[in-house]
């Protein structure tokens, strides 16, 4: 009974491992049409009797305003062209503050937003962080930076059934992705935390206070390298 047990388990991990790495390696060459976040919301939406708003539109790299990656960096991520997949400056600072009860943005890096965005699902258990560990480490080795910004900022939910940066310039601003200003991709960006409740335009002060941090920011950044 144990050896079944052993074997069962063994080609249980196998599979994981197999379908893991292969599907990184798919993505790593072809567009990701949808993401569990975008089913959950969707069902979400017709549970509440709401109606459905699916927007996605996926664009190269190449074809989003290098303003929109200087602001998400600025935004999400300082770090993001330098690090491994991980933060520990930003995951022990916010250890330290959720200790103390205060209520900040956690240490989650673009890469580990990306990888629970496009293979897992919304969460906080240690099972599910545990995934997102694993995911991590893996489109870091076979993506590389460049790409996991592009499946981030096609895949990041912008809005109330928009995904994507391509989706959201033009619910929020009626312009292709590659046509942003600093401004506009600061104010996309200023809404991440809750892009349900903010809007990108007519924005709350808060939102405009982040927003315009970000420009700040932004201008003290360079073109962002993504082969360093």
């Amino acid at each position: 009974m144990i050896r079944k047990i052993f074997k069962f388990v063994l080609k249980v991990i196998l599979w994981f491992l197999g379908l893991s790495i292969g599907s990184t390696i798919l993505f790593k060459f072809v567009p990701i049409p949808f993401t569990p976040l975008m089913f959950i919301r969707s069902y979400e939406q017709i549970a509440a009797g709401d109606q459905l708003v699916w927007k996605h539109d996926w664009v190269s790299i190449d074809n989003m305003s290098v303003n929109i990656q200087k602001a998400v960096i600025a935004s999400e991520d300082g770090k993001f062209t330098s690090h491994n997949g991980f933060d520990f400056d930003a995951i022990e600072k916010a250890y330290k503050n959720n200790q103390k009860g205060k209520r900040i943005k956690g240490g989650s890096t673009i890469t580990q937003q990306t990888a629970k965005n496009v293979f897992l699902w919304p969460g906080r258990s240690m099972v599910r962080k545990a995934f997102e560990a694993y995911f991590t480490l893996l489109i870091e080795v076979i993506w590389g930076k460049e790409r996991i910004m592009e499946v981030y900022l096609n895949s990041i939910e912008m809005g109330n059934g928009i995904y994507g940066i391509e989706a959201a310039s033009q619910h929020w601003f009626g312009k292709s992705a590659n046509k942003l200003t600093k401004k506009e991709a600061a104010a996309i960006a200023a809404i991440l935390p809750n892009p349900r409740k903010y809007k990108a335009t007519n924005s709350s002060n808060y939102i405009n206070r982040r927003k315009n941090a970000i420009v700040r920011q932004m201008n003290l950044y360079a073109n962002p390298d993504y082969n360093k």
